[in-house]
C-alpha cells in the first residue's frame, strides 16, 4: 500500500533534523506526490531549524556578523535573517519603541521581530523548529494570537512568498502566473516567457519580433512606400488609385493601375504616320525631317499627310565630272586620288578641273633614255654627309639611323645616347650608361644569371645562418624573411626574432573561474583548484617566482584535537612548474630545491629524509640529498628527456626523523607541466 503525506513529511522532517541537510536524502517511495513531499518537509525543517539557530545566535552573542555558515548559501540566509530581525526587535524593547513591526520588513522577519521583542530573552519558540534549542517558553492562546493578527494563519497574507498570484488552500498555498510569464521549478517565482525565442508568436515575412513583458509585438522592418498601404497584419497592399479614384487622368484617358503607381492610356489610338500629343489629339509625322533620310541618294523626299514620297533628280555630267552623292549636281574627279596612279612611280601627280597633269617627285631624276622618273640615292651620292651613323636610301629619300644604345636626335641626322631606363627594361633598378645600361637589385634579391635583368628573391631563411635567424620559425618573404612564434601562448619579441611567453594570468586574458588559481606556464596557463585539505589553513605568503608558482597550506588544528596534533604533517604545499622538452638530454637537470635547516648538534640520531611518494612516471624524476651553507637539500632532477606537451603531479615527501620516527613532515604536491616549445 502506498504512504500517507503525512508518513511522507514525517520522513523528511526525520531526515533534516539528524543530518542537518537534503542535498542526499533517500526517497522512501517511488511515488512522485510523496518525493516531492519528503523534498519539502525536509527543507521546511531546515529553514526552521535555520532560523531558531539565527534567533539563539541573537539572544547569546547579540551579534551575527561573527557567525560563520557551515551549511548552503539557502540555510545560511535564513539564518542571518532570523539573527537580524530578532536584534531588531530586542532593540526596539531596549528603546521603549512598540513590538508591532513595519509591515514592510516581512511576514516571516515581523514574526521574529514582535517575539524578540515582546517576550525578551525569555521563551522564544516562534514555532519554528521542534528540535532546537529552546529557552522556557511563555504561554500563549491562540485566541490572543487570532484576535492580535486574524490574517496570521493566512498562507498568501501580503501576497505570500509567491511573485505574483497566490491562492491559499487551508492546509497550504499553490502559486500561479500572470499570462506571458511560466512557473519556475521553485514553484515560486515567475519567469517571462521569450515568445521570440520559443518561437510562439505570429509575426510574419518582414516583420521583427520583441519581446515584451508578458508578451510580444511584431515590428516591420521597413516601410511601405509610396502607392501601398499597411493592412491590419502588418502587410503592405498595393493600392488601387483606379478604383479609389485617386488618380488625375483626363476623361478621354483611361486610368490602368500598376503596383505602386497608376498609368493614363488615352481611348482613341492614332493610325501608323501619325503620333499623339498630351491632350490625346493625331497629329502627322513629318518623316522627311528625321536625321536617317527615308530617301536613297539622288532623291527628293515629299511629306504627305501620314506618309511621304520620294521624287529622282537626274542632271548629266561631262568628261572628268561625276554626280555628287546628293545626285543634285556635278562635281570634279580627282584622277590623282585613284589607286591606280595614272603617272607611275617617282611622278607627281597634279589634278585639274576635269583633267590632270604628271611631273617627277623630289627625290627622283628624269632618265631621258627611258623617258621615266628613276630614284636619286642619296647615300652613296653623299657618302658620310648626310647621317652621323647609319644612312638608309628609300624611294625618293633616305633616312638616318643610329647603332643600339643610341636614338636620333630632333635634327633627323645626330645620335644622342638612349636612356634605356625609361622604357624600364629591369625589374627593379636600372642605371644608365654610354650607349647601354645596367641592371641592379634592391636588397634582399640578387640578379638572375640567366638574362642579368630579372631580379630573384633571396631566401635568406635556406641560407646557412638561416638556422640562427629566428628563435622559432623563419618564413621568407620577397626581399627580407618574418620570424613566427606558435600560435597561442606566445608573441614575438620587440627585436622581430625571438618569442616571448604570453602571461595569461598577469594580463587577465585567461578563464579561470572565482575558486581557481591561474598558473602560467611556457606557452600557456592552467587554471587550478588548490583547495587546503580539512585541519589546514591556506598561507597568506603565496610564493611567486619565475617559472613557479607555490601555495602553502598551513596545519590549524581545532582545540582538543588531539589525531589532528599527533599527525606528523605540518605544512602541504602545491608548487606549479613549467619545464622544457630538453631535445638533447646529456645530463641530469636539477628543477626543485627542498630545503631543510640542519641541527647544529644533531641530538638522537635526528636525521631528514626526503622521498618521490607518487607520480614518478617512467622514473623520469629522482631526489637526492646535499647539504649547502649549513642546511640540508634535496634536489629534485629530471633524468629522463619528455617530450611535451606533458603534465604530471610529484608528491614529494621532507621527513624529520628523530630516533627512528617521523617527528615532522611536510608534503610538497609538485605540478610540471612540460612545453613543446621553449624560448
Amino acid at each position: 500500500a502506498g504512504l500517507s503525506v503525512e508518513e511522507c513529511c514525517d520522513k523528511g522532517v526525520e531526515w533534516a533534523n539528524k543530518n542537518r541537510v537534503c542535498a542526499s536524502l533517500p526517497l522512501i517511495s517511488e511515488s512522485r506526490e510523496c518525493s516531492m513531499t519528503q523534498v519539502q518537509c525536509c527543507r521546511s525543517q531546515l529553514e526552521k531549524q535555520s532560523c531558531s539557530d539565527g534567533v539563539e545566535f541573537a539572544n547569546v552573542h547579540e551579534e551575527c556578523d561573527s557567525h560563520i555558515a557551515k551549511n548552503s548559501t539557502c540555510e545560511a540566509e535564513y539564518f542571518k535573517t532570523c539573527c537580524y530581525c530578532c536584534l531588531l526587535g530586542k532593540a526596539a524593547q531596549v528603546q521603549g519603541q512598540s513590538c508591532e513591526p513595519n509591515p514592510k520588513i516581512g511576514y516571516q522577519c515581523g514574526i521574529v521581530f514582535r517575539t524578540c521583542c515582546g517576550k525578551g530573552q525569555e521563551g522564544i519558540d516562534l514555532s519554528i523548529s521542534d528540535y532546537a534549542p529552546k529557552k522556557e517558553p511563555v504561554e500563549v492562546s491562540k485566541e490572543e494570537l487570532d484576535q492580535e493578527d486574524p490574517y496570521l494563519h493566512d498562507g498568501c497574507r501580503g501576497g505570500g512568498p509567491c511573485s505574483q498570484q497566490c491562492r491559499d488552500t487551508g492546509s497550504s498555498y499553490i502559486c500561479s502566473c500572470f499570462v506571458g510569464y511560466q512557473l519556475q521549478p521553485d514553484g515560486i517565482t515567475c519567469e517571462d516567457i521569450n515568445e521570440c525565442i520559443t518561437g510562439t508568436h505570429n509575426c510574419g515575412i518582414g516583420q521583427t519580433c520583441v519581446n515584451t513583458l508578458g508578451s510580444f509585438r511584431c515590428q516591420r522592418d521597413t516601410s511601405c512606400g509610396t502607392g501601398y498601404e499597411l493592412t491590419d497584419d502588418s502587410r503592405c497592399k498595393d493600392i488601387d488609385e483606379c478604383e479609389t479614384g485617386t488618380h488625375n487622368c483626363p476623361p478621354d484617358f483611361i486610368c490602368q493601375n500598376t503596383p505602386g503607381s497608376f498609368r493614363c492610356r488615352p481611348k482613341l489610338q492614332c493610325m501608323s504616320g501619325f503620333i499623339q500629343d498630351a491632350l490625346g489629339n493625331c497629329i502627322d509625322i513629318n518623316e522627311c525631317l528625321s536625321t536617317n533620310m527615308p530617301c536613297p541618294a539622288g532623291q527628293i523626299c515629299i511629306n504627305t499627310d501620314g506618309s511621304f514620297t520620294c521624287q529622282r533628280i537626274s542632271p548629266s555630267c561631262g568628261r572628268g565630272y561625276h554626280l555628287n552623292e546628293d545626285g543634285t549636281r556635278c562635281v570634279d574627279v580627282d584622277e590623282c586620288s585613284s589607286s591606280n596612279q595614272p603617272c607611275g612611280e617617282g611622278h607627281t601627280c597634279i589634278n585639274a578641273p576635269g583633267n590632270y597633269r604628271c611631273e617627277c617627285k623630289a627625290g627622283y631624276t628624269f632618265d631621258v633614255i627611258s623617258r621615266t622618273c628613276i630614284d636619286i640615292n642619296e647615300c652613296r651620292r653623299y657618302p658620310g654627309r648626310l647621317c652621323a651613323h647609319k644612312c638608309e636610301n628609300t624611294p625618293g629619300s633616305y633616312y638616318c639611323t643610329c647603332t643600339m644604345g643610341f636614338k636620333l636626335s630632333a635634327d633627323g641626322r645626330s645620335c644622342e645616347d638612349l636612356n634605356e631606363c625609361e622604357s624600364n627594361p629591369c625589374s627593379q633598378e636600372c642605371a644608365n650608361v654610354y650607349g647601354s645600361y645596367q641592371c641592379y637589385c634592391r636588397r634582399g634579391f640578387q640578379l638572375s644569371d640567366i638574362d642579368g635583368i630579372s631580379c630573384e628573391d633571396i631566401d635568406e631563411c635556406a641560407l646557412p645562418t638561416g638556422g640562427h635567424i629566428c628563435s622559432f620559425r623563419c618564413v621568407n618573404i620577397p626581399g627580407s624573411f618574418q620570424c613566427t612564434c606558435p600560435s597561442t601562448g606566445y608573441r614575438l619579441a620587440p627585436n622581430a626574432r625571438n618569442c616571448q611567453d604570453i602571461d595569461e594570468c598577469v594580463a587577465e586574458s585567461h578563464n579561470c573561474s572565482f575558486n581557481e588559481t591561474c598558473f602560467n606556464i611556457q606557452g600557456g596557463f592552467r587554471c587550478l583548484s588548490l583547495e587546503c585539505p580539512e585541519n589546514y589553513r591556506k598561507s597568506g605568503d603565496t610564493v611567486r617566482l619565475e617559472k613557479t608558482d607555490t601555495i602553502r597550506c598551513i596545519k590549524s588544528c581545532r582545540p582538543n584535537d588531539v589525531s589532528c596534533l599527533l599527525d606528523p604533517v605540518h605544512t602541504i604545499s602545491h608548487t606549479v612548474i613549467s619545464l622544457p622538452t630538453f631535445r638533447e638530454f646529456t645530463r641530469p637537470e636539477e628543477i626543485i630545491f627542498l630545503r631543510a635547516i640542519t641541527p647544529t648538534y644533531p641530538a638522537n640520531q635526528a636525521d631528514i629524509i626526503f622521498d618521490i611518494t607518487e607520480g614518478n612516471l617512467r622514473d623520469s624524476f629522482d631526489i637526492i640529498k646535499r647539504y649547502m651553507d649549513g642546511m640540508t637539500v634535496g634536489v629534485v632532477r629530471q633524468v629522463r628527456p619528455i617530450i611535451g606537451p606533458f603534465h604530471a603531479i610529484l608528491k614529494l615527501e621532507m621527513n624529520y626523523v628523530m630516533g627512528g620516527v617521523v617527528s615532522h613532515r611536510n608534503i610538497v604536491n609538485v605540478h610540471i607541466f612540460v612545453s613543446e616549445y621553449w624560448f
